[in-house]
């Protein structure tokens, strides 16, 4: 955990510097670890997500962020492909690396609002522009029946229980339900519990996605 948290930590200082570079300003923060930099998610995540706010030339973008990302860290991979931006960066030769993806994708209206992103391992906050919470679960639904990675059932669970609206249809529902039971004791001791915090590790090797599954089954018939 302590190398999970000095990770976490890195990840809020390139934020700032993000921001400090004004180059926030044309992003929004998605992902897992918006979830656990914005909103406490109890589980930590390893690379950052972003998507464009506002139009802007790609071209000129990667090119701009290139020349000030080399001068502040350690490079060691860098793409302008064509779907995304592509960066890994560490802090000096030997430590561990972050990658950063930026999707070469416009964010919808109404779906993104300001956050604070904040860690207890980090003395500053950081002010972002991140997906809703109603955004994340549709994107978090579609990553589970797409990859069926057992963080993105955990990220699901975490946003039913901060009150998202289920808004599926009986199809995904069912969907949803087999991929959380498809997932096997090591996926949840192993896969997830080595992400968890202590707090909640130990409940989640009992329990499972309990909550959820019958969050969906109720909401199943209660539609």
């Amino acid at each position: 955990m302590e190398r999970l948290a000095k990770h976490e930590a890195f990840e809020m200082e390139v934020l700032q510097w993000f921001r400090s570079k004004g180059l926030l300003s044309s992003l929004v923060f998605g992902g897992g670890t918006m979830l656990r930099l914005c909103h406490e998610m109890p589980r930590y995540s390893i690379d950052m997500d972003f998507w464009f706010y506002k139009e802007v030339e790609y071209k000129s973008f990667y090119h701009q962020l290139e020349n000030l990302i080399s001068h502040e860290y350690d490079v060691t991979d860098m793409q302008n492909k064509f779907y995304s931006i592509l960066v890994e960066i560490r802090k000096r030769v030997g430590s561990p690396k972050l990658k950063i993806e930026i999707r070469k994708s416009l964010a919808a209206g109404g779906t993104t609002e300001e956050k604070i992103a904040f860690s207890p391992h980090f003395a500053t906050q950081v002010l972002v522009r991140g997906f809703t919470l109603n955004q994340m679960f549709k994107s978090k639904v579609s990553a589970l029946l797409d990859r069926v990675e057992i963080r993105d059932a955990f990220d699901l669970e975490f946003l039913a229980r901060r009150g998202v609206d289920l808004d599926l249809s009986q199809q995904e529902k069912k969907k949803i339900i087999e991929r959380l039971r498809g997932f096997t004791k090591r996926d949840f001791s192993v896969k997830l519990g080595s992400v968890l915090l202590s707090e909640v590790r130990g409940y989640y090797n009992q329990k499972r996605f309990t909550y959820l599954e019958e969050k969906l089954t109720f909401d199943k018939w209660s539609t």
